[in-house]
């Protein structure tokens, strides 16, 4: 895998700077219409975020680090550097959360699979995972969480994944990222590993490529 992504690295600078002019230019221009829009919500700037939730009304809090809109107390992270220029090989970010019933349920919504494999309990008894379980594509959702944790303003750029096991719904899940390889031009190959932690077992394995750009002033 790392000699393939090391033959792709050349036309991933071209991207890279592709993406890297259009975020700027994004940036920019979002910034100046989002900031009108924003005076109007909460000093933080997402009042949908911050919305109290009935069942704890102090679930959501400030981000700890400036590349996050907000957090919730149930979320964890752990991350081994704190500014992009100092990023090197061996340097990790892992993210913990509890993958709950609004969890599946919004994801569903939102994406369209409304599968019944992941919503209807009767239904998911009679398959081979003796209930529901989790959408994968939203179990992997939290490499991207890990991701938005490095420094900096991270950009997805490729994502190779491996599904080795559902996760049920309730179970806590963490994902761990890795800088395998600098690629050069702000750019590095990532390995990206899910675990269950209520069983304890892997349940995704991939790599990943990242730019990682400075965070915008604003």
């Amino acid at each position: 895998m790392s000699e393939r992504h090391s033959e792709v690295a050349t036309p991933l600078t071209a991207m890279a700077s592709a993406w890297t002019r259009f975020a700027e230019t994004a940036v920019k221009g979002a910034t100046a219409a989002n900031r009108a829009a924003f005076s109007a919500f909460t000093v933080d700037g997402y009042a949908d975020a911050y919305a109290p939730r009935d069942d704890d009304p102090e679930a959501v809090r400030e981000a700890s680090v400036p590349s996050l809109a907000y957090e919730e107390l149930d979320w964890t992270f752990e991350r081994t550097v704190d500014a992009p220029s100092d990023i090197t090989v061996g340097d990790t970010v892992s993210f913990e959360k509890q993958l709950d019933e609004d969890d599946v349920r919004a994801f569903a919504r939102a994406s369209g699979d409304t599968n019944r494999l992941h919503l209807d309990d009767e239904f998911a008894a009679d398959t081979r995972f003796g209930g529901r379980i989790a959408h994968g594509t939203l179990v992997s959702g939290l490499i991207s969480a890990a991701l938005a944790r490095l420094p900096g303003l991270t950009i997805y750029l490729g994502q190779d994944l491996e599904f080795q096991g559902p996760v049920k719904i309730g179970d806590r899940v963490s994902a761990t990222v890795e800088v395998l390889e600098d690629l050069g031009n702000n750019q590095y190959r990532l390995s990206t590993v899910i675990h269950d932690e209520s069983s304890d077992k892997p349940v995704v394995d991939g790599e990943a490529v990242v730019l990682i750009d400075e965070l915008p002033e604003n």
